[in-house]
């Protein structure tokens, strides 16, 4: 029998097993998870990588079975271009002309804001050159459209947050993710080219005009023949409710193809087809009870996100060469989340028609997270820094490492905000509900009022009684027993609150006493 049986741990055997273990055990607590304790299941998918992946168990190691950016550069982008494309479906109808003030004030100031914020973060805490950070922050500039959507739906969302800025928060993260081009390749063209005029010029004719304006047309001339072709097909019912339902899906992947094809911005035109093929709402009200698409969004980002957990370098993010240590990039994270957003989001509220109020402002700021899209543009920057003509950087060593550390930190503190959220409007109530009960409650501890003992005599505020064998009083004294309490409480309770009336069980339901055994609970105004 010996050589007869092989088990099979490589990757055929462990990729299924580890997701699936995952899906299983989650799908059977989810509501706990995510409805009771508010936590996002992104936070849970990371941190059960982590624990099986080499910095923990070790039960899987994706750097031993596959290239790991190749690998890590396509999963993502193939992600980001179904949750961008569900975010142009599910915003209403000519929601990108009517909000258009807004969504320019975020995509140009905003967004802006934040690549130079981090940019100076990065450059002051890793002591490096302002254009190589630049790079960097290009990476964690825009919001993860994932992690938005995350925020933006369930009960909390639904509760708390209106539809309006749930509704800004995904155009923003959806149209962001793929205007993040322009940003990464104007630090990488002016660190490439030897004079800037060379490196704007090449990067308004490639960058600005070839791959965001052509992927904007594109992307909307898909988006509509898309609309047309579906509604002629749904008319003459050649079109079934599956192939309907999955529509989106489909047209996501030929969108990212024939964009690519052409060398444009296939995410950013994914978001444009989205929401151009609900532009007249047609679409999106026909598959507003459809759960398709929300299914495998979670089963998508459950996979990214252990994935995630399992190839992060964990013992080498704080190498100590240079000066990458742990230290530093706890603090650049921390500096990051607070700086990167909030400030510049609370100081154009009032330029920002979508957002009305200073708490949306709040809520819309702080809930700007970096995931899936900065791993995205991590790995197109480090292909692009594989050139000879960048193998001098010291970007190349600290890239990673910093846009690792800084989605983990969004994940952990955007997906633990919620729960503490309700932990903070809890305590006041829980502190004026304990101050009320306290202030009705006697003075005189209730050890000294009701003493009970077996086969002992029952004292009640100094009144001995006989008791039972059980150690409770004789149903011949119990009426007598709450008569006396509640004299006894007249003199504990302050004038202020007057007793209520006392009652026994049997005056209660309008019974005499037949002589039955009682041994009801003692009843006092001293409760």
């Amino acid at each position: 029998m010996n050589g007869w049986i092989h088990f099979n741990t490589g990757a055929s055997a462990m990729i299924p097993l580890i997701l699936g273990l995952f899906a299983v055990c989650f799908g059977l607590v989810s509501m706990v998870v995510k409805e009771w304790l508010f936590l996002s299941d992104t936070l849970v998918a990371l941190l059960f990588g982590v624990t099986v992946g080499p910095a923990g168990m070790g039960a899987v190691d994706p750097a031993s079975w596959i290239d790991v950016p190749s690998v890590t550069l396509e999963l993502t982008r193939l992600i980001i271009a179904i949750q961008v494309m569900a975010a142009g479906i599910t915003l209403p109808k000519k929601y990108l002309t009517k909000e258009l003030v807004s969504l320019l004030m975020l995509l140009g100031p905003v967004m802006a804001w934040m690549w130079l914020t981090s940019a100076v973060i990065i450059m002051l805490v890793f002591r490096l050159g302002f254009v190589e950070s630049l790079l960097i922050a290009s990476c964690v500039a825009p919001t993860d459209p994932v992690l938005a959507n995350s925020i933006v739906r369930g009960k909390f969302a639904e509760a708390k947050v209106p539809q309006h800025v749930r509704n800004i928060i995904s155009a923003e993260s959806g149209a962001n993710d793929g205007l993040g081009y322009p940003y990464l390749y104007l630090a990488l063209y002016l660190l490439k080219f030897s004079t800037a005029t060379e490196a704007l010029t090449r990067w308004f004719v490639v960058v600005v005009l070839w791959e965001v304006t052509m992927s904007v047309v594109l992307g909307a001339a898909i988006g509509w023949a898309a609309r047309k072709l579906l509604q002629f097909a749904r008319k003459q019912g050649w079109i079934d409710h599956d192939s309907f339902l999955s529509f989106a899906i489909s047209l996501t992947l030929l969108t990212l193809g024939l964009v690519s094809l052409v060398g444009s911005d296939d995410i950013l035109a994914c978001f444009v087809a989205g929401n151009t093929l609900t532009w007249d709402d047609w679409f999106r009200e026909e598959t507003k009870e459809a759960h398709f698409q929300d299914v495998l969004d979670t089963l998508f980002n459950f996979t990214f996100f252990i994935y995630l957990g399992t190839i992060i370098p964990w013992n080498e993010l704080a190498s100590g060469v240079d000066t990458l240590t742990t230290g530093r990039l706890v603090v650049s994270a921390v500096l990051i989340l607070l700086f990167r957003r909030l400030p510049v989001v609370l100081a154009v509220t009032r330029l920002t028609p979508a957002i009305e109020t200073f708490r949306e402002s709040l809520f819309a700021g702080w809930f700007g997270p970096i995931g899936v899209g900065a791993v995205f543009y991590a790995m197109v920057a480090f292909n692009e820094l594989q050139d000879t003509m960048l193998a001098d950087l010291r970007a190349k060593q600290f890239l990673l490492p910093i846009v690792y550390s800084l989605v983990t930190a969004s994940v952990i503190v955007h997906g633990i905000t919620i729960p503490l959220y309700h932990i903070a409007a809890a305590v006041p109530n829980a502190t004026s509900a304990m101050s009320e009960y306290l202030s009705r409650t006697p003075s005189l501890p209730s050890a000294r009022l009701f003493r009970f003992s077996p086969r002992s005599p029952v004292e009640v505020g100094g009144l001995r009684l006989p008791a039972n064998a059980s150690g409770l009083p004789n149903h011949a004294v119990s009426i007598g027993i709450r008569q006396h309490a509640h004299h006894l409480a007249d003199d504990i309770v302050p004038s202020s609150c007057p007793p209520d009336p006392v009652h026994t069980p049997l005056q209660a339901s309008g019974r005499q006493d037949k002589g039955l055994p009682s041994y009801g609970s003692l009843e006092t105004d001293g409760r």
